[in-house]
C-alpha cells in the first residue's frame, strides 16, 4: 500500500506540470499571429475546442482534487475516468497522427511537450503506482463516455460554422462526414476500451490491496 500523503503529493505535482504547460500555450497562442484568426479571442476559443486541453484540463481539477484531499464523489469518479482515458489518447493519439505536422519552437514547443508528454506519463503513471484505487464501476464508465460524446457534439457543428477543426481526423469539409464518422467511431472505441481497460485494473488492485 502506497501512502496517501505520496498520493497526494505526486498529484499535486501533476496538476502543477499540466496548469504550467496549460497557462504556458495560452500565451504562446495569444501571441501567434500566423492562424487564420487575427484576434487573441478568437485564437484563444479555437485552442480551448483541441481535446488536448480539455483532457489536460480534467487532469488538473481532477489532481488538484487529489492534492487537496477532496477527490470524493461519483462525479469525481467520472471525472477522474475521463481524465485518464482522455489524457492516454491524448499522448497516443498525438504521436501517431499529430507530432510530425507543427514546427513548434520557443515557448510553444516547451509547452507542447508539457500538455502531450510529460503531463500524460506523469498521471497514468500516478494513477498505476499510487492510486487513489476503487474508484470506478461499469456506471462511471458508461458515463465518462458522456465526454468525448460532448466534444464532438460541439466541435463538429462548429466547425461547421467557422470553418475551424482542430485535428485533421475531424476536418468535415476537407474529409467528409462519412470519413469523419468511421474516425470518431475508432477513436471512441479506443476511448471505452480505455475505460473498461481502466476500471478492470483498478478493480483488480483494490481488491489485492484490501488483501482479497
Amino acid at each position: 500500500m502506497h501512502s496517501s500523503k505520496l498520493t497526494r503529493a505526486w498529484f499535486a505535482v501533476t496538476a502543477l506540470v499540466a496548469l504550467t504547460g496549460l497557462v504556458l500555450q495560452v500565451i504562446a497562442t495569444a501571441g501567434d499571429t500566423s492562424g487564420r484568426f487575427t484576434t487573441v479571442a478568437g485564437r484563444v476559443a479555437n485552442l480551448f475546442c483541441f481535446f488536448t486541453i480539455d483532457s489536460n484540463l480534467l487532469v488538473i481539477v481532477t489532481s488538484a482534487l487529489v492534492a487537496f484531499g477532496a477527490a470524493r464523489g461519483g462525479l469525481f469518479r467520472v471525472l477522474w475516468l475521463d481524465a485518464l482515458a482522455g489524457i492516454i489518447v491524448t499522448g497516443i493519439v498525438y504521436q501517431v497522427a499529430l507530432a510530425g505536422l507543427y514546427d513548434l519552437h520557443g515557448l510553444a514547443f516547451f509547452a507542447d511537450t508539457m500538455l502531450h508528454k510529460v503531463t500524460p506519463i506523469l498521471f497514468v503513471l500516478g494513477w498505476l503506482l499510487v492510486g487513489p484505487r476503487g474508484a470506478f464501476t461499469w456506471r462511471t464508465v458508461w458515463w465518462s463516455l458522456a465526454y468525448p460524446l460532448v466534444w464532438l457534439a460541439f466541435t463538429l457543428p462548429r466547425g461547421a460554422l467557422t470553418g475551424f477543426y482542430p485535428y485533421p481526423f475531424v476536418d468535415a469539409d476537407a474529409l467528409g462526414y462519412g470519413q469523419v464518422t468511421l474516425n470518431c467511431v475508432f477513436i471512441g472505441l479506443f476511448f471505452a476500451a480505455l475505460g473498461a481497460g481502466a476500471f478492470l485494473y483498478d478493480r483488480r488492485f483494490a481488491r489485492l490491496g484490501s488483501g482479497l
